[in-house]
C-alpha cells in the first residue's frame, strides 16, 4: 500500500505534522529512503516531504563570516558552492564523489546525516570540518556538534521527532583541505575514506570514515603530530592512534582488516596532496 504523502510548506507546519502522527517520517531527498521502502525495509503509512520548505534550502555566508548549509540542499549544490574553499572544500569534493548524477540531484546533506550510513561521503569531511548541527523539534531549536551524532550503526543523538534543519561550519581559512576515499567502482559507498585539512598551527585535523559506526577523530594525536608532518615516525604514530580507534566490520566492501591496512596509506596519501596545495 503506498504511503500517504503529506507536503508542508512551512517549517511549523511540518514539525506538527510529526507531532500529530509519531510513526510517520520526513522525506528530505528520498534517495535511501525510497529505495529501503521498496525493498521493503521500512512501511511507514505517511511521509512527511520537506521539499516544499525554502527555509531549508542553500548555502550561505553567515555575518561572522561562517557558512550555514540548509538540510535540505542538494548535494549537486553543495559540490558546485563557491562558499566551500580552503578548510571547507573537502566537502564540495566529498559531495561530488556521492553515488551519481541522478542521486547528486535529488539527494540531501540532512537526509544522508540522519541516515547515518558509516560508509556515507559527509560524515568524515563534516567532522574534520567540526561543524555543529543545528536541529528543530517541539522543544524548539538546538545545536549538536557533528562528533556526537553518531551513537552507533545507523544510531543517532537525533530525538525521534527531530528534524535537522542545517549544518553550520566555521569561517573558511585558506588552509587546503582533502576528502579522499577507496570504493569498489566510483559512485560507490566507501570502504574507507579520509577528511583531512591542514591547521594553521602546523598540524592537521583528520577524521576517517566507513571503519567503525562514526568518523575516527584523535585530537591528542593531532596535537602531538603539530609541527611534525615531515617526520615519518611522527606521522606512523599518528596514523596507527587511528587504527587502535577503529571498529570496522567485514562485508561486500572489504574485510575489517583491509580497512585497517587502508587507514595509514589514505593518510599518506591526502597529506602528501595537501603539501603540495599549502601556500608558500
Amino acid at each position: 500500500m503506498p504511503a500517504f504523502v503529506q507536503r508542508p510548506t512551512r517549517l511549523d507546519e511540518a514539525l506538527a505534522l510529526k507531532a500529530a502522527q509519531p510513526d510517520s517520517l520526513y522525506l528530505a531527498g528520498g534517495a535511501t529512503l525510497v529505495a529501503m521502502k521498496n525493498a521493503g525495509l521500512i512501511e511507514p503509512e505517511s511521509l512527511i516531504a520537506l521539499d516544499g520548505l525554502q527555509e531549508l534550502s542553500g548555502i550561505t555566508r553567515l555575518a561572522d563570516g561562517s557558512i550555514r548549509i540548509g538540510a535540505m540542499t542538494r548535494h549537486r549544490e553543495t559540490a558546485a558552492s563557491p562558499l566551500l574553499t580552503g578548510s571547507l572544500a573537502m566537502l564540495r569534493q566529498a559531495a561530488g564523489k556521492i553515488a551519481n548524477p541522478p542521486v547528486r540531484n535529488m539527494g540531501t546533506m540532512g537526509g544522508s546525516l540522519a541516515n547515518a550510513d558509516p560508509g556515507a561521503d559527509y560524515p568524515a569531511a563534516l567532522v574534520a570540518a567540526e561543524a555543529e548541527l543545528e536541529l528543530m523539534g517541539p522543544e524548539g531549536e538546538r545545536r549538536l556538534p557533528i562528533s556526537e551524532l553518531f551513537l552507533d550503526w545507523y544510531e543517532t543523538a537525533l530525538k525521534q521527532d527531530e528534524l535537522i534543519t542545517g549544518i553550520h561550519l566555521p569561517t573558511p581559512s585558506a588552509a587546503p583541505s582533502h576528502y579522499r576515499k577507496l570504493a569498489r567502482v566510483s559512485g560507490d559507498y566507501a570502504t574507507a575514506s579520509c577528511a583531512m585539512v591542514l591547521t594553521a598551527d602546523g598540524g592537521l585535523r583528520v577524521a576517517i570514515g566507513a571503519c567503525g559506526p562514526a568518523p575516527l577523530r584523535a585530537p591528542a594525536a593531532e596535537a602531538a603530530l603539530c609541527g611534525h608532518l615531515h617526520d615519518p615516525k611522527a606521522l606512523a604514530e599518528f596514523s596507527q592512534s587511528l587504527v587502535d580507534l577503529a571498529d570496522p566490520i567485514d562485508d561486500v566492501r572489504g574485510s575489517a582488516d583491509y580497512r585497517r591496512k587502508l587507514i595509514p596509506r589514505l593518510i599518506s596519501a591526502s597529506l602528501d596532496r595537501l603539501l603540495q596545495e599549502q601556500p608558500r
